[in-house]
């Protein structure tokens, strides 16, 4: 026949009765009637098969077992205090671990000053930041890697996503002070495309977008670059090599104190910013925390 296990309440009621040496002060402390506690010792001792108290009327006295047991008793009753104690942490998002996906425009710009509101009331907490692209980000959300992301656009192709939109991005021409975009002034798409263009490469937030605007239009783009990282158009630029349209936040990974930066007057088209997540999953709440910090900085 398989042996019980002594309950986390077994372990109290002895550790509590070797203390108190009382049936009715024990049991006064644990809520229940001294006939009831009397019954659990009972049952307790038979399925361990040793007695753990000697009793009379009179007198309750601990056994050699007894207190074996009962130190066994102290240290189980610590580390579940202390385990709960470590698990409302965790549930009050004081302790727990995070892990943020983003665009490099975004973990960049949006996401320092968050995270320094949100570390100042949160300071246990583990980050991780993962910087992706678009695709990355939402394959490491899908996957469980990361718990939210940051990214552009929508997330329809994939069901198993929800996007929340934040904010909007507006695009901005980027140049040499002696360059093409001298002029300071507003430029309209015709003209820059017709410019030395350095674009982003195809799969990205920014081409697609780029890519639906020449649509639009009715212009083909033949850049003269094609670059799949933010860093290398603006060395380009900064080279004198042409122009660039990219999205403002884009500029906070850029050292855009060299450049002139325009506003382009037809480009209609801005960039969604927002954050996704697993439809249906329940966030932990570490995350849950941080999605208000998120959603506080995005109304400012």
């Amino acid at each position: 026949m398989k042996r019980s296990n002594p309950t986390l309440l077994d372990f109290q009621a002895v550790l509590i009765l070797s203390q108190e040496r009382s049936f009715r002060a024990a049991a006064d402390q644990l809520g229940l009637s001294p006939s009831a506690l009397s019954r659990q010792i009972t049952s307790l001792e038979a399925r361990l098969g040793s007695r753990l108290f000697d009793r009379d009327t009179r007198s309750v006295e601990i056994t050699v077992a007894g207190s074996a047991f009962a130190q066994i008793a102290e240290r189980i009753i610590n580390t579940a205090e202390d385990g709960l104690a470590e698990f409302g942490s965790y549930q009050s998002a004081q302790r727990g671990r995070l892990t943020i996906a983003g665009l490099p425009s975004i973990t960049a710009s949006l996401l320092p000053q968050i995270l320094r509101n949100f570390t100042a009331d949160h300071p246990e907490i583990d980050l991780k930041i993962i910087d992706a692209l678009s695709g990355s980000v939402l394959d490491a959300v899908d996957s469980g890697q990361a718990d939210i992301g940051f990214t552009a656009g929508t997330v329809t192709a994939r069901s198993r996503l929800a996007f929340e939109p934040l904010m909007e991005d507006e695009f901005v021409a980027l140049g040499m002070p002696d360059g093409p975009l001298a002029e300071d002034r507003a430029y309209g798409w015709e003209e820059l495309v017709a410019m030395p263009f350095i674009v982003m490469e195809t799969g990205t937030s920014v081409r697609e977008l780029i890519d639906g605007t020449c649509q639009r239009f009715g212009h083909s783009l033949s850049p003269r670059f094609e670059v799949a990282h933010l860093a290398t158009a603006g060395a380009l630029v900064s080279a004198g090599l042409g122009i660039t349209v990219l999205p403002r936040l884009t500029l906070a990974i850029l050292r855009s104190e060299t450049f002139v930066i325009r506003d382009i007057s037809d480009f209609g088209t801005r960039r969604r910013i927002g954050l996704v997540r697993r439809s249906g999953r329940t966030l932990s709440p570490t995350a849950t925390a941080f999605l208000k910090y998120v959603r506080v900085s995005s109304r400012h």
